[in-house]
C-alpha cells in the first residue's frame, strides 16, 4: 500500500481546526508544526509554559501550561493513495468555515519498511572518548565506554540536536560523584541517564508531557539507572548541585525564578535550546538570579552556564 503526503501552511488560529477537519474527511494522520521552527521567530512548542502565566502559575516561579499556537503552522497530512486531495482540502476546509481552500503541495509517499528506515537514521553517537549514545538495536562501538542504551521514541533527546550534545558536553565536565542533578523538560531521560552513569547520587527529571516521562522511565530501567521522573506542571522541591534545562529561550525566560530556586548556593545552571542571537536576552534575564556565560556553541545553537552565588 503506498500514500500521499499533502504539506498545508495555516495560520495559528485555524491551524488546529483544518488538522480536524482533515482527520474527519479521512486522513491517517496529521501533524502540525512551527513553520518558522529553527529560526529567531520560533516559538514554544505545544504544552510549554505560555507568556501568559496559566491557573497553574505560582509565587515560586512555577509558570502555568496553556496551549499556544504559532502564527505560522505547517500541516502535513497522510492519505490514502486512491483519495482525490483536492477534494479532501476543500472538504475541510468548509468545514473549517475558510472562504476558499488552502494552497497545498502533495508529496507521493512510498511503502517502506518504517521499522528499519528509522533504524537506519540513528547510528551510534560518541559524546568523547568515555560517552556513547548507543540505540538499543546496535552493539556498543567501545564496549568499555559508559554507553547510553536509548530507544528515539517519541520524546526529544536522541543525542543528535545540537543543543543536547552541548549538554552532554557540560554534564561530563561539571558533573562530580556524589552529585546531586535536576533535568527539567527531560525529554527521553537522556542527561538524566548520563548524570547518574557519570556518578550523581540524586538524579531527577521533569516534564510535562506524559510520553516523556514514560519514555524517560523506560530508558531508565534499560540502562539499570535508578531516577526520579515527575509531572513538570507541580511545584518542584528541593536544591541539586547541577540543573539542566534543555528547552526554548521563551520558557526559559519564564522559568528563571524556579529553576534558579532549585539550584543550591555553589551549584551551577547550564540552559540550552538558545539560538546564538537569543544569547545575551537570556543573559540578562538570569542577571538577577546568578551570571551566565557562553559553555559553548554549536551549529547556531548556544548552551549557557553559570554559578549560584
Amino acid at each position: 500500500m503506498a500514500w500521499l503526503g499533502i504539506r498545508i501552511e495555516a495560520c495559528g488560529e485555524v491551524a488546529e481546526t483544518l488538522a480536524d477537519a482533515l482527520l474527519e474527511q479521512g486522513a491517517l494522520s496529521v501533524t502540525i508544526e512551527d513553520l518558522d521552527a529553527g529560526t529567531e521567530r520560533e516559538k514554544a512548542q505545544f504544552g510549554e509554559p505560555s507568556p501568559i502565566a496559566g491557573p497553574n502559575a505560582d509565587n515560586a516561579g512555577n509558570a502555568g501550561f496553556v496551549p499556544a499556537l504559532w502564527d505560522r503552522s505547517i500541516i502535513e497530512a497522510l492519505l490514502p493513495e486512491e483519495t482525490d486531495p483536492a477534494s479532501i482540502v476543500a472538504a475541510a476546509a468548509r468545514a473549517s468555515g475558510l472562504e476558499s481552500p488552502p494552497v497545498f503541495r502533495v508529496v507521493p509517499v512510498a511503502e517502506k519498511d518504517w521499522v528499519r528506515t528509522t533504524q537506519a537514521q540513528f547510528e551510534p553517537i560518541r559524546i568523547s572518548d568515555r560517552l556513547w549514545i548507543v540505540p538499543s538495536w546496535h552493539e556498543p562501538p567501545d564496549p568499555q565506554a559508559i554507553n547510553l542504551i536509548l530507544d528515539p521514541g517519541m520524546a526529544f533527546g536522541t543525542g543528535t540536536h545540537p543543543t543536547t550534545r552541548l549538554c552532554l558536553e557540560w554534564l561530563e565536565q561539571a558533573i562530580r560523584p556524589g552529585f546531586s542533578f535536576l533535568d527539567y523538560g527531560c525529554g527521553s531521560g537522556i542527561l538524566a541517564l548520563a548524570a547518574a552513569r557519570l556518578g550523581a547520587e540524586r538524579v531527577c527529571g521533569a516534564d510535562i508531557d506524559p510520553q516523556a516521562l514514560t519514555a524517560a522511565r523506560n530508558n531508565a530501567v534499560a540502562n539499570g539507572v535508578v531516577a526520579q521522573f515527575t509531572d513538570a506542571a507541580r511545584p518542584l522541591r528541593g536544591a541539586f548541585d547541577l540543573v539542566a534545562a534543555n528547552i526554548l529561550s521563551n520558557p526559559l525566560r519564564l522559568l528563571a525564578p524556579a529553576l534558579c530556586a532549585r539550584l543550591r548556593s555553589g551549584g551551577q545552571l547550564a540552559l540550552s535550546g538558545i539560538l546564538e542571537a537569543q544569547a545575551e536576552e537570556l543573559i540578562a534575564c538570569y542577571a538577577p538570579f546568578l551570571p551566565l556565560e557562553i559553555f559553548a556553541t554549536r551549529e547556531g545553537w548556544v548552551c549557557l552556564t553559570g554559578v549560584k552565588p
